[in-house]
Formats: structure tokens, C-alpha cells, sequence
């Protein structure tokens, strides 16, 4: 068994690669969930669900709520049983698996508020078959890199929700699991200690544990993954490297800033043009198949704009999201139209004003 260093580093294989889905001889060691299905009385949550993620990757597993994500993730651990399809790892089915193969984070709080953190994680890694001692030594050592060796004698509910969100985070690594399901990993944390999770994930990465990481902050996917998935009522919607997911839709985007006091708000009447990030000097823009990022930067030099900065880029993941999940970008990521009556009425000056309750 794998052990940490003196600094809690974690040593592990390191694994890489990509690879076809479902080859029938797996060159690389990889989670694959091949036609997953899972019926809650009337409900589908899981309807023909099939992925492959490499080894030592950080997955990006995105969809809706209700999506089937927690339900993908519960089948995994073993907490359900899906009505058919399977899931292995590295050709293994997943129920023959040791229970310290896995390690979660679920959305929801799984603390006990009475206990001392360090006590806690002890627990914990006694549960997936670390001697005390050890446990003891690898907790102390996390809480020292996240910057927290205090936390060990406070209780769990003296702590702040983002506090509560790092120890849950150790409850999940301290017993070196070969898989982590990570679900919304950074609710809570500050701008700070979003930092800290991010290079401790990224350091499990870098020792070869795969990682599935679901969240809705499409900006960390896009900073943190290799490769995702979006699924939706059950079903892959898309699958494969960032990039290529990314450039699936054929738009491109724009992004343009300029000096201080220079409207832009032009740039939303541009035809196969759509303000997806409007701001005081900078806009970012969703081209049209077919419209050229020319077309915008000839529009903004016709109205003299002094522009600052020009960027064309693949479309952000959220519009990919929007798109291929079937939401109308135009009416449900922006603002509805001003409704007619209420648009610049003009009062009068007998408008009557409703009159204070008697004493």
C-alpha cells in the first residue's frame, strides 16, 4: 500500500493515455461504464451511460441537476445497483473491487459535528483499512499542507462550511484510493483556498490517481480537466479530449477590449453576432457558424473604437454546455426582453399615491 511522505505526498504509479472506447484488449488501465441503466420507479436517472476514463486523468463529469451524475457515482461506489450495463476498472468489475479503491466527496456534508477533526479522519481511514497509526500520521500531514495542523483538536462543527469542505476533502485521499469521485469540491472555499484544493488535486493527478471531478464551475473544468463528458437525462451527450469538445460545435469566439469609455454595446447588433459577457471595456462575443471574427474587427475599426485587445478562441465550455444540452442560449442564459407596459411610462401628475393606514 501506498504511503505518504513526510509532507503527505502521495506515491502511486503514474498512468497516462487516451485511447478508442471500449478496445477489446485495454492497453491502458482505465474506468469504463459500458450501457448503464437505472430506473427509479417512473424515473430514467441512467439510460444506456457509457464513458471511459483513462488512468491518472482529471475527468470533467458535467450535466444539469438531475443529470444522472450522483446516481452514476452511488452505482460506483456500491451504494446502488444498476438494473443492467457495467462498470469496470482495468477489466475488473467494480463489486469485486476493494472498498479502498474509491475515495468521494459528496456534495453534502458527511461530518460529525461533535467529533475532533483529527479523530475523524482516523475514523475514516480505519474504515478503509489503515492501521491507527498510520492514519493518525497521514492526517496530520494533509492538515499541515492545506495549512490547518490546528484543526486537529477542534471539533467539525466549530468549523466554517469551507473548512468542513477541506476535511471532508482529506476524509477522501487519506487512505491513497486509486479513483476519486469528487463532487462540487470547491463549494464554499474563498478565492484562497480554492488555490490550496486545486494544486492538491492537481498533485494526486500528477502521481497517477484518476479523478472525476462534477461541478457546475465550468471555468475550473476548463482549467483542471483533460478530458469530459456532458451527460443529460441519462445519456452521453458528448464525450472525449477538452479541446476537441470544445471545438464540436463549429463557433468561435471574440474577445475584445478597448479604452475606458468606449461603448460597446454595438457589437451586439452585428449580424451572427451575440453578447455572451458584456462588460465597461471588454466584451466577449459568440460567433455564428460562417461569421467571420474579421467581420467584428472590421466593425469596431469603421467606428474608429481604439481597441486594446483582440483574442479569438474556441467558444467557453458553458456555451458548449447550452448548446448541445438543448437550451436556447438567447432566451435562458440572458436577460427576457423588458415587457412592453412597464417600458419608460410616463406619470402624470394626478397619479394618486396609495394612502398611509390609519393610526
Amino acid at each position: 500500500m501506498a504511503t505518504p511522505d513526510g509532507l503527505g505526498r502521495l506515491t502511486g504509479p503514474l498512468g497516462a493515455g487516451t485511447g478508442q472506447r471500449f478496445p477489446a484488449i485495454l492497453r491502458q488501465m482505465s474506468l469504463v461504464f459500458d450501457g448503464l441503466h437505472k430506473r427509479f420507479d417512473r424515473i430514467q436517472a441512467l439510460d444506456g451511460l457509457s464513458l471511459e476514463i483513462p488512468q491518472g486523468h482529471i475527468y470533467g463529469f458535467l450535466g444539469a441537476n438531475g443529470a444522472g451524475k450522483t446516481t452514476t457515482m452511488r452505482i460506483a461506489l456500491g451504494v446502488l445497483r444498476a438494473d443492467s450495463g457495467t462498470l469496470t476498472w482495468g477489466g475488473v468489475d467494480h463489486r469485486r473491487l476493494r472498498r479502498a479503491t474509491w475515495g468521494y466527496l459528496p456534495e453534502e456534508r458527511g461530518l460529525y459535528p461533535k467529533m475532533t477533526v483529527l479523530d475523524q479522519l482516523v475514523f475514516f481511514g480505519r474504515l478503509h483499512g489503515l492501521p491507527k497509526d498510520e492514519a493518525a500520521r497521514t492526517a496530520m500531514a494533509w492538515l499541515t499542507r492545506l495549512r490547518v495542523p490546528d484543526f486537529a483538536t477542534r471539533r467539525a462543527g466549530e468549523l466554517s462550511k469551507g473548512n468542513q469542505q477541506k476535511v471532508q476533502f482529506l476524509a477522501a485521499v487519506i487512505h491513497d484510493p486509486e479513483i476519486l469521485l469528487l463532487d462540487e469540491p470547491f463549494t464554499g472555499l474563498d478565492p484562497v483556498n480554492v488555490v490550496l484544493l486545486r494544486q492538491a488535486i492537481l498533485e494526486l493527478r500528477a502521481r497517477g490517481k484518476t479523478i472525476i471531478l462534477s461541478t457546475h464551475q465550468m471555468e475550473t473544468v476548463e482549467a483542471m480537466c483533460e478530458s469530459i463528458a456532458i451527460i443529460d437525462k441519462g445519456r452521453t451527450v458528448i464525450d472525449g479530449a477538452l479541446r476537441d469538445v470544445k471545438r464540436s460545435t463549429g463557433r468561435q469566439s471574440v474577445i475584445l477590449a478597448t479604452e475606458i469609455g468606449q461603448s460597446l454595446t454595438w457589437t451586439g447588433e452585428l449580424p451572427g453576432v451575440r453578447v455572451i459577457r458584456p462588460g465597461i471595456d471588454r466584451v466577449e462575443l459568440d460567433l455564428d457558424p460562417g461569421t467571420e471574427p474579421d467581420a467584428v474587427l472590421a466593425a469596431a475599426m469603421a467606428r474608429n473604437v481604439p481597441i486594446r485587445h483582440f483574442e479569438v478562441a474556441d467558444p467557453t465550455l458553458e456555451q458548449v454546455f447550452i448548446e448541445l444540452v438543448g437550451h436556447p442560449a438567447d432566451t435562458d442564459s440572458s436577460l427576457a426582453p423588458v415587457p412592453e407596459a412597464t417600458r419608460d411610462e410616463p406619470r402624470t401628475e394626478d397619479a394618486s399615491v396609495p394612502e398611509s393606514p390609519a393610526a
